[in-house]
């Protein structure tokens, strides 16, 4: 089969897509093209699994380091299980395309995307996501609704699409935007506190771009895509879902509307037990008449939660469409810890505790662009019990990485600089119970965790949950929305932010997209909520607290010339590990000159301080330096007065008289005060003993 290629120039650069060269077994495979960067995506799919109920899509990332030149870190030379930023990715590819596959479809679809080649100044994800589109619009799984994805970043305070990544590096604004023809499906978000009016233009202005990606993809399956399998119809209708409709929907809906979590589950089970025994009497000599039931009692769940939020506008907890659930905050909930709080809104709990590191501390990111350094994470744990469940603590899932990641990027605009603050800090939130927007949660207890460790934030920030139900042109926004709420529905709009805009979003969506007109609408009902949220959580602890914890690392950073570095490491180290020997410090220093003293363990950071302050700064002519005596020849003596500075008293300025010999009046290791008398432009520096004496003691030496 030849290749099939589709180029145009996208926002300065070559885009293109490439199909019928690699990877021919696959149902679709594309080489998607961006500058320099490529992409290669394939996707294939199997028959379904027996009896199985939901859609099996897997997607996997990965980036591997030749493609920009590099081999892998670490002892074995081979990349290893996927980074954090391949996690995220992966989600950033499943989250669009899954909503949009037929609804009663089954079969397993895997969907792999490699990175081969990276210029490093454009990132793959986008190359990934619209390779994955296009990969699904060649092949015969029954796919049909293409996606384009972009990148809106605010460059110089204009507004552009695809920046790259070192212009992202000086962006305000990083807007991942993934869109069909008709809307966006997903939108992620990380900002320095943008207004909701530059947000929601910054939407505007990617779907529009998406556009044109979307039609080049068109264009390719027009030109090499397969006859697409024809979607499955709905299966067999239950033979007894009209009778349990009719008969339960309101006890079950009844059921529903209990106030509490638990309480709910305990009273639709009873009806469920109930109507089993009644319906067994009445249909129980019939063969199979309980296979598939859960599926339909799930029926009227999501029946009686949807009608009575667009009908009566009553949700299952009595809210109205916009009320926030109760909240509650408590800080200083840990002994030890650096800082930590609780806070609580409704049944969702989240626990989150702060460390404070140095910069020894920071978290080394090496990935296909250059190296860096984080010295701001968020983790976030989801343990089974929170829930009530029990499977198995295997570490980090996917949607764990994926929540951290939302939370950190909401808090990180806020956290101050390393030349104000210069602290590595890290903020763990576990869950202690969930019912609905636990990432949202760790927002708002991770800023009252860092105000309760005295990390001056520039601002509070707050998260909320707008939720979604549509039918038709009937649709019904919810604020701060319950797991039900989230599983019934049709979308989770999360927004952070402070008092002044937004600093993180994220869209989850269910439907075939979210209608652009009620973006506007929803960030500014988000605002309204965070306000008030904002409002609960400064009546807490209304600021970062003035002192940190006793048990935080203590922490100062000097500047030197960086021409004197050398001096303050010494020759193969010796002199810094002398250093920290003696004053029991830990000591960082930077190529910039910023040197950072730190002690976890009651060092004495005033003395390293002055011994750094000592080696680095110069000599002054005319000052009085306490020395102590390194050196005796004949025609003088060698004379340590500042640290790793020694100059040279010669006898004639050791005392006021006539000396015969040095010897006579200094030994090795005297201390003794001397004045500087000269620099010269060599470095040599001329001391002076009787200088340095007062006028009274100076003349009884003669």
């Amino acid at each position: 089969m030849p290749a099939t290629t589709i180029k145009r120039t996208f926002a300065g650069r070559e885009l293109s897509f490439e199909t019928g060269r690699l990877g021919e077994q696959a149902h679709g495979a594309v080489l998607a093209r961006y500058g320099e960067t490529v992409v290669m995506v394939a996707a294939v799919s199997a028959k379904p699994r027996a009896g199985i109920d939901f859609f099996p899509l897997t997607v996997d990332y990965r980036e591997m380091t030749y493609a920009a030149g590099k081999f892998p870190g670490g002892f074995f030379k081979r990349e290893g299980r996927p980074t954090t930023k391949e996690i995220l990715t992966c989600r950033a590819i499943d989250r669009p395309i899954r909503p949009l596959f037929p609804e009663h479809y089954k079969d397993d679809v895997a969907i792999s995307a490699i990175a081969m080649a990276s210029d490093r100044q454009n990132d793959p994800d986008l190359c990934a996501i619209n390779g994955a589109s296009a990969a699904l619009a060649i092949s015969q799984i029954p796919f049909d609704n293409v996606v384009g994805a972009v990148r809106v970043g605010k460059v110089d305070g204009k507004l552009t699409i695809n920046p790259t990544i070192q212009q992202m590096d000086l962006s305000d604004l990083d807007l991942l935007l993934v869109c069909t023809a008709e809307a966006p499906v997903m939108i992620e978000v990380k900002a320095k506190e943008a207004p909701e009016s530059v947000v929601a233009e910054a939407i505007r202005l990617g779907f529009d771009a998406c556009q044109e990606i979307i039609s080049m993809i068109r264009e390719l399956q027009k030109k090499a895509g397969k006859p697409k399998q024809a979607a499955p119809g709905a299966p067999a209708e239950h033979p007894l879902k009209k009778t349990i409709v009719s008969r339960y929907y309101d006890a079950f809906a009844k059921g529903c509307f209990v106030k509490g979590k638990k309480e709910r589950r305990a009273a639709m089970k009873e009806v469920k037990d109930r109507a089993a025994v009644e319906l067994q009497k009445e249909f129980g000599s019939q063969p199979g008449w309980d296979t598939g039931l859960g599926e339909v009692w799930e029926h009227l769940e999501t029946k009686a939660i949807r009608d009575s939020i667009l009908k009566d506008e009553k949700r299952i907890d009595g809210r109205g469409l916009g009320d926030l659930r109760q909240i509650s905050c408590e800080v200083g909930v840990l002994p030890r810890v650096h800082g930590s709080a609780i806070f609580n809104r409704g049944e969702t709990q989240a626990l989150c505790i702060l460390t404070l590191g140095t910069t020894l501390d920071e978290q080394k990111i090496d990935g296909l662009r250059e190296e860096f350094f984080k010295r701001f994470m968020l983790h976030y744990n989801f343990p089974a019990w929170s829930v009530g469940e029990t499977w198995p603590n295997r570490g980090p899932k996917r949607r764990e990485i994926g929540h951290g990641d939302l939370a950190e990027r909401s808090l990180e605009p806020v956290v101050p600089g390393a030349e104000q603050f210069p602290y590595t800090v890290r903020v763990v939130s576990e869950i202690m119970s969930s019912n609905g927007s636990t990432s949202m949660a760790s927002v708002c207890g991770g800023t009252l965790a860092m105000m309760d460790a005295g990390v001056p934030i520039k601002d509070p920030v707050a998260g909320i949950s707008i939720g979604l139900v549509k039918e038709g042109k009937e649709c019904k926004l919810l604020t701060d929305i319950l797991g039900e709420e989230d599983h019934h529905g049709d979308m989770d709009f999360k927004v952070s932010g402070t008092q002044h805009g937004i600093t993180g979003v994220q869209l989850d969506i269910k439907i075939a997209g979210l209608p652009l007109e009620l973006i506007p609408k929803i960030l500014n009902q988000a605002r309204d909520a965070r306000i008030q949220i904002l409002k609960t959580m400064l009546s807490t602890l209304p600021r970062p607290r003035a002192t940190m914890s006793a048990h935080a690392p203590k922490l100062v950073q000097v500047m030197i010339n960086p021409s004197k570095i050398g001096k303050v490491v010494g020759p193969g180290g010796k002199m810094i590990r002398e250093l920290q020997e003696k004053t029991g410090c830990e000591i960082d220093i930077h190529d910039s000159g910023r040197v950072t003293i730190f002690s976890k363990t009651g060092g004495d950071i005033a003395q390293a301080r002055a011994w750094i302050e000592g080696l680095t700064s110069s000599p002054e002519v005319g000052r009085i330096y306490p020395g102590r005596v390194t050196g005796i020849k004949d025609f003088g003596a060698f004379i340590e007065f500042m640290p790793g500075q020694e100059g040279l008293c010669h006898i004639s300025e050791i005392a006021g008289g006539y000396v015969e010999r040095v010897s006579d009046h200094l030994k090795m290791g005297d201390s003794v005060n001397v004045k500087v008398l000269l620099v010269e432009d060599t470095g040599k520096v001329k001391l002076s003993i009787k200088a340095a004496q007062p006028p009274s003691e100076a003349k009884n030496a003669q």
